[in-house]
């Protein structure tokens, strides 16, 4: 099924004592582009992720957001930098002893070590990767969180994949018919054109007096008549409609192939205008490329 660009996608996921929230959104890119925001300690685990979203998605730029938060003790680990304490410590004494403060009270130095940061390092998550065993739980945690995200998010995607696909194929509907009517007129739209070309010649060589050769003119209307036919852009066209079809019957990432082939069906009718002098004609191909250019405008949203 094809799939949109865009989209949205939320999960989460409770397990061992942990919470994993994680947020997705995209919008249309050229290629495919991942940016992941999650806490540091979670940066062994950035390959993974993009591993997992190469899979489902191949094409548009995705923001991926991760929050973790945790409520068992054994995420939690005090480190006491007793180097920098020894050196506060010894700071405090000369302090005293300079301003002959007295005896420093324990609690009021415990507590002014306390405040500073260099001291008493607080780190939730160290022990949570310490371990094979405890990186597995957390990358199990991770991706399921990860995979009802995606579910989410693929979901959307396709739902608006399928509303692009019905209106790609009404337009592609309507153009078939218009290359169709085309088609059908073309035997007098030559025979129009050639007669046009040979009364143009016999009045300009009745004008200044000339003569004509009936064979030459008509060997000289015949290549007229080559340049400006347009049954190979006709056929090549019909060509393009029928792959029209077949892409999107192939479904997930058609993305790149649709936008190559409507630029083939735009140079067709390009050619088709340039090559018609007939009103008529010329109206088809105007409606033709309006319909062409809102297939062009879809396909940009198509992965």
């Amino acid at each position: 099924m094809a799939r949109s660009m865009t989209g949205f996608g939320r999960g989460e996921c409770f397990l061992h004592s942990r919470r994993f929230k994680i947020e997705m959104k995209s919008v249309n890119h050229r290629f495919s582009d991942f940016s992941i925001k999650a806490p540091r300690f979670l940066n062994p685990f950035e390959d993974r992720i993009r591993n997992r979203l190469a899979k489902d998605i191949a094409r548009g730029k995705v923001d991926v957001w991760v929050n973790f938060e945790s409520y068992t003790h054994d995420d939690m680990t005090v480190h006491v930098n007793e180097l920098h304490a020894d050196a506060y410590m010894d700071a405090l004494s000369r302090l005293n002893k300079r301003y002959r403060l007295g005896e420093l009270p324990t609690g009021t130095a415990l507590e002014l070590m306390a405040k500073v940061p260099e001291i008493i390092v607080f780190d939730r998550y160290e022990s949570a990767l310490s371990s094979e065993a405890a990186r597995n739980e957390i990358w199990e945690n991770l991706s399921e969180a990860l995979d009802l995200a995606l579910e989410q998010f693929n979901g959307m995607r396709e739902t608006e994949g399928a509303a692009l696909v019905k209106d790609m194929q009404n337009h592609h509907v309507r153009i078939s018919e218009i290359v169709e009517d085309i088609r059908k007129r073309l035997p007098k739209h030559i025979a129009e054109q050639s007669n046009r070309l040979k009364d143009r010649i016999n009045e300009l060589m009745a004008k200044f007096g000339g003569n004509t050769d009936d064979g030459r003119l008509l060997t000289e209307l015949a290549l007229i008549a080559d340049k400006s036919d347009i049954g190979e852009e006709l056929a090549r066209m019909e060509s393009h409609l029928e792959q029209f079809t077949t892409i999107l019957e192939e479904g997930h990432a058609i993305g790149r192939k649709m936008d190559f082939l409507v630029q083939e069906m735009n140079r067709e009718a390009n050619t088709i205008g340039s090559k018609s002098a007939d009103i008529q004609l010329t109206k088809s191909v105007v409606e033709l490329k309006s319909l062409i250019e809102k297939i062009r405008e879809q396909v940009q949203n198509i992965e």
